[in-house]
């Protein structure tokens, strides 16, 4: 069952959850044993076989249960550490089930025995996965649930980030509907100005923009590139490629010109991520002059970089590029709802 986007609390017939950022997981027991899929029916039993290994405890011959699984790190849950955990090599596996190992929040039941509990009002699916889940233990956690608006407020309000992509509200009469957005998923949306230090485009016949190049000022007064702006429409793409070109300037004396993003890390291999460039590849982006800002709206943060494109707002004329520093990112650092 999947979720539709919204920025406001619904007032009534709702109950509330937070939203977990993790991977989106289905658990079964059945004659064959444990297994764990994604959403998109990947198997998941092999990278977190502790996982596998606690669900032995949860009692019934057979059961299904949603939920996200979520790894943490230094304190804080980490998407980047969750990514790098889908490692193909079985040693790998291993070690990484103990040296970062996974927690799986669990927040419907789906089944249990011969009885599919997918018609059943959502009130009844959680008073059964309680029941179920009444002596469980880490790595295995109930998400915690709320029917106050208030205090979903209060959610939204202190979780930005660090594990969290927002509140759930769920209809508390409502069916699971497998492949439907018959849930809420409820973000605030987060904005942030970033200094344009480049873009690239593409000749389609005429030159039109596909992407800006988005950078901060880190402490050390050194502009990172946290990722990129995309998905403009054709006549927009055209705009402001008219708009910027005159901008363009060399790459020698650029801050990126010894190239951006050389760390790599697990989340360059997410489709839409901002890719990395060193001297000696083709260039496929145009430097600017560091002169613009623009607003973007974005989602999540993980290790200072954008996990997906953001969305360009507008230009800031009136910024300072200098003062566009990390400072402004709202990426959980502040709160632990870890505990």
């Amino acid at each position: 069952m999947l979720a539709r986007l919204t920025r406001t609390l619904p007032r009534e017939g709702h109950v509330f959850e937070p939203k977990w950022d993790g991977f989106r997981c289905v658990a079964a027991r059945s004659e064959h044993g444990i297994e764990l899929w994604s959403r998109h029916g990947r198997p998941f039993t092999r990278y977190f076989p502790e996982l596998a290994e606690a669900l032995r405890a949860v009692p019934a011959d057979r059961w299904s249960i949603d939920g996200e699984v979520l790894v943490r790190n230094d304190n804080r849950w980490d998407f980047a550490a969750l990514m790098a955990r889908l490692h193909p090599a079985a040693a790998r596996v291993e070690l990484l089930a103990r040296s970062a190992p996974a927690t799986f929040f669990v927040f419907d039941l789906l089944a249990v025995g011969d009885e599919d509990l997918c018609p059943q009002p959502f009130r009844e699916r959680r008073a059964r996965l309680e029941e179920l889940m009444r002596d469980a233990t880490a790595p295995l956690c109930l998400t915690p649930q709320t029917a106050s608006v208030s205090q979903a407020e209060r959610w939204l309000a202190k979780w930005r980030g660090g594990g969290i992509d927002g509140v759930m509200a769920k209809p508390v009469d409502g069916e699971y509907k497998p492949g439907q957005r018959a849930v809420l998923k409820v973000k605030l949306e987060k904005t942030a100005d970033c200094v344009l230090g480049g873009f690239r485009a593409v000749a389609d016949p005429q030159p039109v923009l596909t992407s800006l190049l988005l950078g901060l000022y880190d402490r050390e007064g050194t502009l990172r590139h946290i990722g990129v702006a995309a998905s403009f429409a054709r006549a927009r793409a055209a705009e402001l490629w008219e708009q910027l070109r005159p901008l363009a300037t060399p790459l020698e004396g650029h801050p990126w010109e010894h190239g951006f993003l050389l760390e790599g890390g697990a989340l360059g291999r997410l489709k839409g991520s901002a890719g990395r460039w060193a001297p000696g590849m083709r260039q496929d982006w145009i430097p600017l002059s560091r002169e613009l800002v623009c607003e973007v709206a974005y989602g999540q943060v993980d290790e200072g970089r954008f996990r997906h494109p953001a969305r360009l707002r507008r230009f800031r004329p009136d910024r300072d590029p200098r003062s566009c520093s990390f400072d402004q990112l709202a990426d959980g650092a502040s709160t632990d709802p870890g505990r």
